[in-house]
């Protein structure tokens, strides 16, 4: 791991401390999930070493991958893609978390896979083809679905709309849910929208630009290139 790499990831983590303090939030309380996705395992070493243990990837082969690259490091991989149903088994030996639980046929095959596994039901507010969520009306029903399947449900997780003022919305309506749920975990709240996300009551915001830099390409790394 490069020193560029170390400081600058340190740069980047105390940059969202005082991003979160000025939100509202209190930086020990609201969790900051490293999201490596496109980036080389020197990106989730240099998380580690700045104190963040949770990492959060978006492609079910390249998060094995970099568990594989990593031997026993002691990250706790969190899943944030849509879930298919055909590679729970890859993913079910190595994933902590589940963040984007959307559907029943979902938690039924995890709970197969990796019984009282650990999710968070993502909340869907787009309408676009091929998106992964849980249409609002429907979350307590699928949380209540999962819990009977023996999976604990941590929380909700939710991607927002871009315009602020319906990202604003839509973390509230987060926040009510798992509140009238009486689910710990929110996670909201990405490099561009924390500060709503945090304002609104996000215990956990997930960062990768804001940590590593811009991303060249949907997949910069592989095990070929290092």
């Amino acid at each position: 791991m490069s020193d560029a790499l170390r400081e600058q990831v340190a740069s980047g983590l105390a940059a969202l401390a005082r991003r979160i303090e000025a939100a509202g939030g209190d930086p020990e309380r609201v969790r900051v999930l490293a999201v490596t996705k496109g980036f080389g395992p020197e990106a989730v070493r240099a998380a580690l070493g700045a104190g963040l243990p949770e990492v959060g990837e978006n492609y079910a082969q390249e998060l094995v991958e970099k568990r594989a690259a990593l031997g026993d490091a002691p990250v706790r991989w969190h899943y944030l893609g849509a879930i298919q149903t055909n590679k729970v088994p890859l993913l079910g030996p190595v994933v902590d978390c589940w963040q984007s639980l959307s559907r029943p046929r979902e938690a039924e095959r995890i709970a197969a896979v990796a019984p009282g596994a650990r999710v968070l039901v993502q909340v869907a507010f787009s309408t676009e083809a091929g998106r992964p969520g849980c249409e609002p009306a429907a979350v307590p029903g699928l949380v209540a679905e999962a819990l009977a399947l023996g999976l604990f449900v941590e929380g909700l997780m939710a991607v927002a709309p871009r315009p602020p003022e319906e990202a604003r919305a839509a973390f509230a309506l987060v926040r009510s849910l798992a509140d009238r749920l009486s689910l710990p975990v929110r996670s909201m709240g990405m490099t561009e929208d924390l500060e709503l996300a945090v304002a609104e009551g996000s215990t956990m915001v997930r960062v990768g630009r804001g940590l590593f830099g811009p991303r060249h390409s949907r997949r910069a790394w592989s095990p070929s290139r290092g």
